[in-house]
């Protein structure tokens, strides 16, 4: 996809025997995946979206054009994108995800400490995983104190990791 859309979702699976979704929200408020109008998969398909009840893992919904279970179960896996123009500005202090990958990281004496590969959340907070350029992947815990600084418009991260996170 490109830099102007940004992944909101995913179809986790079919739900149900008529063609609804388990849909994976990744926005702030969930309900909100179904506000932005129709969403772009990353097939090239375009669906509006109508929302049912919280159901494990995710909400129940309806695609349109989707018909049937197995046609429902043909969309695992796929990413849900929407224009960027379509999302709601953020105050200085928040990103978007996507805004985040592929920054230089470095430390607060400047040493490169790599790029920024993906943005993590299992459960506990938001960790950046950071691909140096030698040597395995390293999980900065996105907070205040660990990244004091995003410059978005330099395109770099400044992060202050915990002592013996990285060697």
């Amino acid at each position: 996809m490109d830099r102007n859309k940004v992944c909101v979702g995913a179809i986790a699976g079919a739900f149900g025997v008529r063609g609804e979704v388990r849909l994976k929200s990744f926005c702030a408020e969930p309900g909100a995946i179904a506000t932005y109008g129709p969403l772009l998969a990353e097939d090239g398909r375009s669906y509006s979206v109508s929302l049912g009840p919280p159901v494990t893992n995710g909400i129940a919904a309806r695609l349109s054009g989707i018909e049937t279970r197995e046609a429902a179960e043909a969309l695992r896996g796929q990413r849900l994108y929407v224009d960027r123009d379509r999302l709601p500005a953020l105050p200085d202090d928040e990103f978007y995800h996507a805004d985040l990958i592929g920054l230089e990281v470095r430390d607060a004496g400047g040493a490169l400490l790599g790029r920024v590969a993906a943005v993590l959340n299992h459960g506990a907070g938001d960790l950046l995983e950071v691909r140096p350029p030698q040597g395995a992947a390293i999980l900065l815990p996105f907070t205040r104190a660990v990244v004091p600084t995003v410059d978005l418009t330099a395109g770099r991260i400044v992060a202050d990791p915990p002592e013996g996170l990285i060697e």
